[in-house]
């Protein structure tokens, strides 16, 4: 009954979450409540923090049983690479338009499109994986130690983020065209792989086919 009650809550919010990211919810409130166009990322960044306590309350009403447990130097390095995805985080950071991330800029700007105002982007790390994010996220826990509660969240998670990134990839074409298609083929979606990786000039071609 736990897995079903986590399993439950953790599904019930990826298909909220993508149901409200979706083009069709913004192109519905955009027909019917155009004025609250402005508002919409920023809700919806809010209203995903927020819906994002249950799933915290439920993993620790049912923490489940130890799998595994990292000792000695898998412990270090496993601690290591952590460190090193929250760091590539971080760092990431300066490549995006946060104001426009968060919706701050869409609000101030009155701007009641459904598309996204983000210009099409390679940064560094995006060089390596499309979805450098969702590829952190992943290092982060799946270097931790696992219960069986966590190890069912933590596969939900991963298998969200990989269908989740194929949903989002299809809004990007939409607002991107060619350009991205191009993309794709040429970089990984959410786990880096040697041979699809671009060079800065690679890069540099496709952000000049982009303007």
């Amino acid at each position: 009954m736990p897995y079903l009650i986590v399993g439950g809550v953790f599904l019930a919010y990826f298909v909220l979450h993508s149901l409200m990211a979706s083009i069709m919810m913004k192109q519905w409130v955009a027909k019917h409540w155009p004025k609250a166009m402005p508002f919409y990322r920023l809700a919806f960044n809010i209203l995903a923090v927020v819906l994002s306590v249950p799933l915290l309350i439920v993993m620790y009403l049912f923490p489940g049983d130890s799998l595994w447990q990292w000792h000695g130097t898998g412990f270090y390095l496993t601690s290591a690479l952590a460190m090193l995805a929250v760091t590539g985080f971080f760092y990431s950071l300066k490549y995006y338009d946060l104001s426009e991330f968060w919706g701050t800029r869409q609000l101030k700007e009155h701007n009641t499109s459904v598309h996204d105002q983000e210009n099409f982007h390679i940064s560094p790390m995006h060089r390596y994986v499309r979805h450098p994010w969702y590829f952190f996220a992943l290092v982060i826990i799946w270097t931790r130690d696992v219960s069986t509660v966590q190890l069912l969240v933590y596969l939900l998670v991963t298998a969200y983020f990989i269908i989740g990134s194929r949903m989002e990839e299809r809004k990007l074409i939409a607002y991107h065209g060619d350009v991205y298609r191009k993309y794709q083929k040429k970089v990984a979606g959410v786990v880096p792989l040697p041979w699809k990786i671009l060079s800065a000039e690679q890069a540099e071609i496709l952000l000049k086919e982009a303007k």
